[in-house]
Parts: structure tokens; sequence; C-alpha cells
């Protein structure tokens, strides 16, 4: 499949307005986008403009999010909150939360808010960046639709649950934000939309087999139909997969169940209603010491490991979140890397929004 790139700014541009046309504000309209498109800046194609025809989807024909709904507190302590998040756009109420767990690292140290009834927020990272912008460690974890097959099963029955950790250091911030699963639903969007068949040891088929057919397995988990991904570490015990296994379960436990809201295997389950989990934490460093000194130790031990000992044949070891700061510099100047049939669904969008296309 044939990539091009196109202009960062005007992606921007087109991306807002169309989130404007289904009635959010301006500022609303930037703030979707900008973490949207956060993921394009970093390198990840799967949860970037790829995405756009998801919500467009679900904001027309399945009605999961709602654009006048607004995130609101149900219960909240000094350090702690509950969200009922009314099925608002996801980035929304992801921005609002976590504001409000930085808001209170930095008046008592900790700030933890657990949420209930959103929906898809975009990359993890994008919340657990927001607090260390405020020399604050954050954390953001998101429960899914059930798509992960625990180990031993052969549906999914937990979704791909990431977790994002950021941290101040020198010269970039430790930031690692990664699914439980071997990959992301969005990473088998985008080999379907290529053509490609997918590695063995990703997914499993609605049999409990190993499956490379992309499509058979997003159509089995669109329907419910058994199959799904596999847990980081892959199959069974042999890999470890009950690692990955393990950490979905811890994320569905501090999203779905301290939230009092829906675990995965109860998320999409009722028509126009997604009821995505979700929780964030920022907490203030300087609690255990000299909070600069901690920075400075942390930016030591990640420069010893950058030049420890390289396997044959690499030049590099990459600390967490140096590659994506990487790609922003060269989205921002080469444009969005977008695949054919991405350029396509944004031409469509524009045509049924009004919305000019600028590519």
């Amino acid at each position: 499949m044939e990539y091009t790139r196109i202009d960062y700014r005007k992606t921007f541009d087109f991306c807002q307005k169309v989130f404007e046309f289904y009635g959010f504000s301006k500022e609303e309209a930037k703030d979707i986008t900008d973490i949207l498109l956060d993921a394009d800046l970093s390198g990840i194609e799967s949860h970037g403009v790829q995405r756009l025809i998801r919500y467009y989807h679900e904001l027309t024909d399945l009605a999961y999010v709602d654009a006048k709904a607004r995130p609101e507190i149900v219960k909240e302590t000094p350090l702690s909150a509950t969200i009922e998040g009314h099925r608002a756009m996801g980035q929304l109420v992801g921005k609002f939360a976590m504001q409000l767990a930085i808001d209170k690292a930095k008046k008592n140290g900790v700030g933890m808010v657990a949420v209930r009834n959103s929906n898809h927020y975009g990359i993890a990272g994008y919340y657990a960046k927001m607090a260390a912008e405020e020399d604050l460690c954050g954390v953001s974890m998101c429960n899914t639709e059930s798509i992960m097959v625990p180990t031993f099963g052969a549906e999914g029955v937990l979704g791909t649950n990431p977790i994002a950790f950021c941290m101040p250091a020198e010269p970039k911030n430790f930031l690692f934000d990664a699914a439980t699963t071997v990959v992301p639903r969005g990473k088998l969007e985008v080999y379907v939309k290529r053509g490609n068949g997918l590695p063995f040891g990703w997914a499993m088929d609605e049999t409990g087999k190993d499956s490379d057919e992309g499509d058979r397995v997003l159509k089995n988990i669109i329907e419910k139909a058994g199959g799904g991904i596999l847990p980081l570490g892959g199959c069974g015990e042999l890999t470890s997969g009950y690692k990955g296994y393990g950490f979905g379960m811890i994320v569905e436990i501090m999203c779905g169940i301290l939230s009092q809201g829906a675990t995965s295997n109860h998320i999409a389950r009722e028509p126009g209603h997604v009821n995505t989990s979700q929780f964030f934490m920022a907490f203030d460093h300087g609690m255990f010491g000299d909070k600069k000194e901690i920075e400075k130790r942390l930016s030591v031990f990640l420069q010893e490991v950058r030049d420890s000992k390289k396997a044959e044949g690499a030049d590099r070891i990459y600390i967490h979140g140096e590659k994506e700061y990487e790609a922003r510099e060269k989205v921002l100047s080469e444009g969005i890397r977008v695949n054919e049939k991405t350029l396509s669904e944004m031409k469509m969008i524009g045509e049924q929004t009004g919305v000019e296309f600028p590519f």
C-alpha cells in the first residue's frame, strides 16, 4: 500500500473543523485534535488520524459519543475523585480528569482520578506527559472493548488496556506507553488497510487457533464471535503471556472496578453506549527527597542504560519515549505519513461534513 506525507498544520485544521461540525466548541475541537494527532507526531500510526474514521462512525452511525455531554465529579476527596463521563468525548474527559489529578498533586502531593462511562481517549501517554510538563510524575490507564484473550482462553474478555508512565528527566522525559496486548486494535486496523497478513503470535481466531487473518480477527472482535488479540507475551505460559494478562487485569481493577464503571467484557454491549473506564494519577516525586536530585539520578541512570553494551549489529539502546520525541521533529518538518486508505476516508469525511479536504 502506498503512503504519502501530508502537512501537519493542514491536517490539524481539517480535523478540528470536522469536530466543530459535530457540535464541539472551537477549543474542545482543538483539544480533541491535539490529542488525536499527538499519536502521529509520535510516529504511532495506529492511534492517529487513521482513527478519524472511527470517530466519524461513533458520532454518526453508532451515536456512542454525546457531543453535548460534560464530565461530572460524583465523589471527591483531597487526594481523589470519581468522574461520571456521561458518554462525553474521551479526550475531553481524559484531559479534565488528568488536570484534576495534577491540581490535587500540586496541593497535596498525590492526585488520583477514576473515570466511568467515557469513550476512547487516544494515546495514554498524552495524559502522563501532561503531569511531567508540570514537573510531576504521571500515570494513565484505560480499559477498552473486550479484545484480549486471557491465558488458556479462546475469546476476548479484557481490553488492550494500555498503561502509560512519564517522569521528568534530562535531556528528555522518560515516557512509557504500551498496550498490555501484543499489539493494540489500531495496529490490526493498519495491517488490514495495508492488505498485510498478521504475524503469527499476535491474534487468535474464533476457534482458538493462532491466526494471520487480520480482517477475520477484526470481524470476530466486532461481532463478539470469539478469538481476539493475545496478551503481551503471547499464547499460553511458555513465553509468559500470563504476565500481559496480569497487567491487563491490573488496568481493569484500576479503571473499571475503582470507578464502579464497566469492565472490558461489558463495554460496547449496548447500542449507542461504549462506557469505557479510565484511571489517572499525578504525584510529586519531591515527596521522597530533593526533587532536582531525584530527577538528576534518573537522568544519570538513563544515560548509563544508553551507554551499556550493545547487541551485535545494534548501535543504539533507546530509552522509552526517545523514538516518539525524535519522530515529532520529522513529522513537523516532513508531514504525517498516511496510507491511501486513510486518505480516502478523510476525503469522504470531508464530503459528508462539508469541510474542505486540503490534499
